[in-house]
This record gives structure tokens, C-alpha cells and sequence, in this order.
């Protein structure tokens, strides 16, 4: 059961050949910025997309006929429910038309389609970061005019969450966990069961600060600066999400950068540093209290989870909770590859988007 992988960023395109879970061939292509300044939006570059796709796999002489599947990291969609969902001509048209943002991640469903389409293959996406499984108390705000909204790295979550409840012995379906994925932005969810009831909007900087985002800001000295006239809408956006964080206190969004800081007696770095894990801890333990303290484990990903140090000191704070399971990186083309997988040997059906 032959599968490509397809999951597009913003200046490159990951693909990867799955026989099963064995992988075949993976690599990046890389755009540089001239290539991409050529196309006024996102979807705009998908025949750039595709075509460099083919060549790449013609230069490795693999015939897409032998394929089961093309499988593309989904996009901004509407909110859905977890799981692997077969691109559909509804689901082409929203990331067509992008209501929900322009995003390189939009790009993923229609590759998959493009590319399968000629050879009569299946074509999904998996767990999108819009999956949207909260309940209607975690929706509540404090103000009706503003809802609480599931935004996060649900893939890697998901995949992890999967990986953990095995090694437990148990079905994912059956347990709850906490799930911290520690990237770029942070995302903190709350497993019940199969279902991610309440995690924080990772994409909008909601929680806990990151390397680029500002996390869960003093609300009140927030509105005294967009209304102070000496900060556009555009800084305002941007000091929440890509300027905020470790890159607002420091001037670096890089983890590894921060740590030669502190390695040269940069106190500050330091704090800023063990502040970020120790406002992860507290969400973890907030994540604790809507499970009401039953937590069959607490699992630590994402990049940052390569470190040792940092993983230490969300430990100190929550292993009263759980265990602690660490799980480092996001492998997300295996993510794709498992979701493909499960439906193509009938584990589970693939959802329709409407």
C-alpha cells in the first residue's frame, strides 16, 4: 500500500513515498523567494507546485500508478471533527477561495487531488489544524461576542496521542492525556477520550508565550496600546503572532540561540527561558483540571521537546499530575502517512467534508 506524502510550507514542499510505513524516498524542495514573489497568492502556485512534484518523482523514476493514495496536509477549512477526510469538490472550494485565510498548508488537499485524479488514486488530508472537537463550555470566553476557537498543531497531537495510548497498552479512545506540542507556537490539548475537548489557539498566540507568539496578553494594557495611536492594526497583529515571545524578549525565535545566551551568563535569557516552560506547566495543570485530575499521562512534542533542560522544568511542575512521556519533533509526513494508512487497511472510514 504505496502512498505519497504531500505537506507544503510557505518556501518549501515536503514529499515522501510510504510503502505502508516504511519509508521509500523523502526530501524538500526548496523555493527560493524570487519564485515565489512570481505568484500573487498562494493559490496561484499550485501548477508551480505540482509540476516540480512530478518532475521530482520522474527523476527518481517512480511511477505514480503504483500509488494507493496521495495524502496533503490539510488546510484552513471550517472547523471539523479529527480524522482522515477524502478530498472532495466541497473541500476544493473552500481552500480554493481561502474564507478562512491563505495559508501554504491550503495547497496540500489540492496537490493531492491534482495528482491523483489521473490515476483514479484516493486523495486525503489528515487532522487539519482547524479540528474542532471542543465542548460548549470550553467555547466561552467571558464576553459573548468572542468565542474561544480550536486552532492547533491537531496532526502531531493526534499522532503522538496515538503512539502514547500503545505504549500504554491502551486505545487512544479510551484514556485521557495532555498533549504540549512546543514548536513556533505552542498548543497545549486536552485528550478525553479520543477527543480534543479544550486546547488553547495556537495559531492566534492564545495561551502560553513561544518563540513568535505572545501568548494570553494583560487584556486591559493590550487595549490601552491599539488605541494609543502610535501602534498600526498591522504592529498590533504582529506583536501577537511573529513578534511576540522569545522573539520580543530576546530578538531570536531560535531555541538554540537562546541556550548560547544562557551559556554565556545572560541572566535574563535564563528567565525568559524558564518563563516560557514554566507558563506551559501551568496550562498543562489547567488542562489537569478540566480532566478533574484524571490523566493517564502528559506527553511533551514539537521541536523544543529536543531539549532536555526545558522538558525538565515543565516536568518539576506537573509530574504530581502524570507521567511525562516525550515524544521530540513533529514527524509529520509519518502522521500523514498513519492517517492514509488506517483508512486504506479499513480501520477506519474516511469522514466526508460538507
Amino acid at each position: 500500500m504505496k502512498q505519497l506524502i504531500i505537506n507544503p510550507g510557505s518556501t518549501s514542499t515536503k514529499i515522501a513515498l510510504y510503502d505502508e510505513l516504511e519509508v521509500l524516498f523523502e526530501t524538500t524542495i526548496r523555493h527560493t523567494s524570487e519564485e515565489i514573489a512570481l505568484y500573487d497568492s498562494i493559490l496561484d502556485e499550485l501548477e508551480f507546485r505540482k509540476e516540480i512534484i512530478v518532475k521530482t518523482l520522474e527523476e527518481h523514476q517512480f511511477d505514480l500508478k503504483t500509488l494507493s493514495a496521495v495524502v496533503g496536509r490539510g488546510g484552513l477549512l471550517k472547523p471539523i471533527p479529527s480524522g482522515t477526510y477524502e478530498v472532495n469538490e466541497k473541500m476544493l472550494e473552500d481552500l480554493k477561495e481561502s474564507k478562512r485565510g491563505q495559508h501554504a498548508s491550503n495547497l496540500g488537499g489540492i496537490l493531492a487531488y491534482e495528482i491523483s485524479k489521473p490515476y483514479n488514486l484516493f486523495s486525503f488530508i489528515v487532522d487539519p489544524v482547524v479540528v474542532d472537537e471542543m465542548e460548549p463550555i470550553a467555547r466561552l470566553s467571558g464576553h459573548p461576542r468572542f468565542e474561544r476557537k480550536s486552532i492547533f498543531h491537531a496532526l502531531n497531537q493526534k499522532a503522538v496521542g496515538r503512539r502514547a495510548a500503545d505504549i500504554i497498552g491502551r486505545c487512544y479512545s479510551d484514556i485521557n492525556l495532555i498533549v504540549a506540542h512546543l514548536g513556533g507556537g505552542i498548543s497545549v490539548g486536552t485528550h478525553k477520550k479520543g477527543r480534543v475537548i479544550d486546547v488553547n489557539n495556537a495559531l492566534d498566540g492564545e495561551g502560553p508565550f513561544s518563540p513568535e507568539r505572545s501568548g494570553t496578553l494583560p487584556i486591559g494594557d493590550v487595549i490601552n496600546t491599539a488605541y494609543s495611536g502610535k501602534t498600526s492594526l498591522n504592529e498590533m497583529k504582529k506583536m501577537v503572532k511573529g513578534n511576540g515571545g522569545l522573539t520580543a524578549y530576546l530578538g531570536t525565535n531560535n531555541a538554540k540561540v537562546v541556550k548560547e545566551m544562557m551559556a554565556s551568563g545572560d541572566v535574563n535569557a535564563a528567565l525568559i527561558y524558564e518563563g516560557m516552560a514554566y507558563q506551559v506547566a501551568k496550562e498543562i495543570a489547567a488542562s489537569a483540571a478540566v480532566l478533574q485530575g484524571k490523566v493517564d499521562a502528559i506527553i511533551i512534542t514539537g521541536g523544543i521537546a529536543h531539549d532536555d533542560e526545558f522538558v525538565s522544568w515543565i516536568k518539576k511542575r506537573v509530574d504530581f499530575i502524570s507521567k511525562v512521556m516525550v515524544f521530540p519533533g513533529e514527524d509529520e509526513m509519518r502522521a500523514l502517512a498513519e492517517g492514509g494508512l488506517r483508512i486504506l487497511k479499513g480501520k477506519e472510514k474516511a469522514r466526508i467534508y460538507d
